[in-house]
């Protein structure tokens, strides 16, 4: 029999999650039946959708989440035993499939990479920003880009792609450790926001004539000092709030109507979901061939140890990690 540790949702967070909130549990698995796969997290991931999605578990759910595995035992011939696959098992050691919701590696992934890009860079939050930019915001050559949270998984991509574009980049993050990352990436600005005196001043320096494309991964406040500093016609993808997730108060109020109305900006909501077959499929080798090329370049903040989940996401909620946080199961 084979027992697989799982972390589930001891109860609703209230504010900033704790360690109480969670609990670690051993579940025993039944035996495999026709067409199903075992499979063994390697590596798993951690991202601030989970704080808002929790809402939607129970108490005594599995934490939810994508990870990267391998079949360890196959009753499938589709996913013979040491496929590498990505799974939506969540906070799991161990888990069975029937193969309907994996998705196997592209067929050249080349084994200098690690395989923990798929849930990065090459994966869900690289798919983010590559929609993101090049569909939602319709971003082209010669416009000013700003991103927010600038230094995580989203954004860091979202900054190299625009770039690639023949674009101005200018990010807010919220360490001077960061910021340095972003101008090694090619940010043509940085700034830390938490050391700024005035976050309408920083932005106005950093591009006098405002912003073509926000890309939004923070929301708040910050967001309405953006979004009064949009150029007509500007276009805001809307990836993520992040700066309101943890609140227990009201949520501050929205940008001016009249900012929006005037200058005529468009404003749209992001799920990276909404782009599948070829699409999809064309954007991951995409990002996988500027990667090689060193185009793209990438950083992960990797965490040893699935005991250690709790304590991946909660930093991740305060802005600890550098690129795509990651457990190493």
């Amino acid at each position: 029999m084979v027992h697989a540790k799982t972390w589930t949702l001891k109860k609703h967070f209230v504010g900033h999650p704790t360690n109480s909130d969670f609990e670690l549990k051993t579940v025993e698995l039944a035996p495999l039946k026709n067409g199903e796969v075992l499979l063994e997290a390697l590596f798993l991931s951690v991202d601030p959708y989970m704080r808002i999605a929790s809402n939607r578990l129970k108490a005594g759910d599995v934490m939810m989440g994508e990870q990267v595995a391998r079949v360890v035992e196959s009753k499938n011939s589709a996913f013979p035993t040491g496929t590498i696959v990505l799974a939506h098992s969540g906070w799991t050691t161990h888990s069975i499939s029937d193969g309907k919701a994996l998705e196997k590696l592209l067929t050249d992934w080349p084994d200098t990479l690690p395989l923990s890009l798929a849930l990065g860079t090459v994966g869900m939050p690289g798919l983010t920003a590559y929609f993101g930019l090049l569909e939602i915001c319709g971003v082209k050559g010669g416009e000013t880009v700003m991103i927010n949270a600038a230094a995580g998984a989203v954004g860091s991509v979202v900054g190299q792609i625009a770039k690639l574009k023949g674009c101005k980049v200018v990010g807010a993050a919220g360490s001077d450790e960061k910021v340095a990352y972003l101008k090694k990436i090619g940010f043509d600005v940085a700034f830390n926001y938490k050391k700024v005196e005035s976050l309408e001043e920083a932005l106005k320096k950093a591009s006098p004539d405002g912003y073509d494309c926000y890309f939004d991964n923070v929301g708040g406040e910050f967001s309405n000092t953006v979004i009064s500093q949009m150029k007509k016609f500007g276009r805001i993808a809307i990836c993520g709030a992040i700066s309101t997730y943890n609140r227990t108060g009201p949520l501050p109020p929205g940008p001016a109507p009249e900012n929006i109305i005037y200058q005529q900006l468009r404003m749209e909501g992001l799920l990276v979901y909404a782009w599948q077959g070829e699409v999809r499929q064309k954007a991951l080798k995409d990002l996988l061939k500027w990667v090689l090329e060193g185009k793209i370049q990438y950083h992960e903040h990797i965490t040893e140890g699935f005991e250690n989940m709790p304590a991946a996401f909660m930093g991740l909620l305060k802005g600890e990690n550098l690129g795509k946080a990651i457990v190493k199961a």
